[in-house]
């Protein structure tokens, strides 16, 4: 997978996308020349793969959806290439039309739970899932050499078609899915607070919670991409949701982000579930129906393993990047996986990050165990994360670190496919290089938060003699 960080333009093994902010100087933020540049690499790279291609195109709701979405069409029609106008959408919910209509790419105007200010290209291919490294490659290249692309004449125009349905197409496809207990769901009468940081969750959301039969309180669920929040759905950013929940004595919130990839669950008291325990808690459900493999990335809770274990299948770990969990998914066969920021891919339904049925699976398990959600996450093992940074000097080189790193806990059982991974009896650390600025990211966890600190004091001390 891969990222093309819009200040530097710089190919970074990361998120799929070419993000930057708004405005600015060409080539250093995401301006209307970045858009139009990169879309017409895009739109060269597709018309090398295929015929006649078609691509849709959704956004979130930031305010500068409109305006790069316009760009970014007009530039592929100027190519020749139709366009599938899906309009405000979600991540997922494109990802799923690309496959149904047939189509041969998508683009998704969103910065996920970047603020506002930014946006971005996320690009798929003709399986609606985000291009590989190679891909990413050929067209940061093309986008170098624009003045080679040709561009249709007026008769081989592309046309851009508008598609209403998209997104109950998606609520449906979810409620089709043997798994859902929707009658069940309906029986229950849920109460659920809605937080959509203003975006297309708003939409998205409560559409599904009303098929379901539940009632929902909204708030910021207007999509007008003014984000109340910071729109990241952490515990620190999700107050407003802790308290409306409480307030309205709602059975659990739901938080989602920007573009409804990523979600997190609050329960009756106001606490947050934990946006580690919302695959922990679908796969847990879907596991008791259909035994088989997991995946998530080497970042992600060692309570998914443990559960995976549980119901007799197979963990594996992937590096980090939702292209990297997808590719091991297919590899190991897995029944579920997704990342630990709350990210649930479930690929009888589609390959990708998809809020609306981690919403399903969740409801389907509350209603079948018909218990409260403060009480199902006591269910699960309970491992404390921490995510920090170490900055470096300048001088130091940082492959040389995490070389180092991987030697000195080499009698422990090392991981080197992203980063370095150490995993102790006791919990784990991971070190990764970061690419925008001089520092190692490390993220650990333990069984309590004592031992997460000396855990990380010790990386930490270790790092520094080196």
């Amino acid at each position: 997978m891969f990222y093309i960080f819009a200040t530097s333009m710089t190919l970074i093994n990361s998120i799929s996308g070419i993000r930057g902010t708004i405005g600015g100087v060409a080539g250093t933020n995401l301006t209307p020349l970045d858009a139009v540049r990169f879309a017409s690499a895009y739109g060269a790279w597709l018309m090398s793969q295929h015929n006649d291609p078609s691509v849709v195109v959704g956004r979130d709701a930031r305010i500068s959806g409109p305006m790069l979405q316009n760009l970014v069409q007009q530039t592929l029609v100027g190519l020749g290439i139709d366009i599938i106008d899906v309009g405000l959408s979600t991540t997922p919910t494109v990802e799923m039309e690309v496959v149904r209509q047939k189509a041969h790419g998508g683009i998704i105007l969103t910065a996920s739970h970047n603020p506002k200010a930014w946006n971005a290209l996320k690009l798929l291919n003709a399986s609606g899932e985000f291009l590989d490294a190679e891909a990413g490659k050929t067209i940061t290249d093309i986008s170098q050499q624009l003045d080679q692309i040709s561009f249709a004449d007026v008769d081989s125009l592309g046309k851009i078609r508008k598609e209403h349905n998209a997104l109950q197409s998606h609520i449906e496809a979810v409620l089709s899915l043997p798994l859902v207990q929707t009658e069940n769901i309906h029986s229950k009468s849920f109460k659920v607070v809605v937080d959509a940081v203003n975006s297309s969750g708003g939409i998205a959301i409560p559409k599904l919670l009303d098929a379901l039969g539940a009632e929902t309180v909204p708030i910021h669920c207007e999509p007008t991409g003014d984000f109340q929040h910071n729109p990241e759905p952490l515990a620190q950013h999700l107050t407003d949701l802790s308290k409306a929940v409480v307030d309205h004595k709602a059975d659990f919130g739901i938080a989602v982000d920007p573009d409804v990839d990523r979600l997190v669950f609050v329960d009756e008291k106001g606490v947050l579930f934990g946006e580690e325990y919302t695959l922990v808690a679908c796969a847990d459900y879907v596991l008791s129906k259909t035994p088989g493999n997991t995946v998530s990335n080497l970042s992600s809770t060692r309570a998914l393993a443990e559960i995976t274990e549980n119901h007799g299948g197979s963990y594996h770990a992937s590096a980090v990047g939702e292209a990297h969990v997808v590719a091991a998914m297919k590899e190991t066969n897995a029944i579920i996986g997704g990342e630990g920021n709350g990210g649930v891919i479930y690929p009888e339904l589609h390959y990708g990050r998809d809020a609306l049925v981690g919403v399903a699976f969740f409801m389907s398990l509350l209603s079948e165990k018909n218990i409260k959600v403060s009480s199902l996450r006591e269910t699960y093992p309970n491992w404390v994360m921490r995510k920090d940074k170490l900055p470096l000097d300048s001088s130091k080189n940082v492959d040389h670190l995490l070389e180092a790193m991987a030697q000195h806990f080499n009698n422990d059982r090392v991981t080197t496919i992203d980063g370095v991974k150490v995993d102790f009896d006791h919990g784990w650390v991971h070190l990764r290089k970061s690419n925008t600025e001089p520092i190692i990211r490390i993220y650990a966890e333990a069984k309590s938060g004592a031992e997460l600190d000396a855990l990380v004091g010790e990386v930490k001390k270790v790092l520094s003699t080196y």
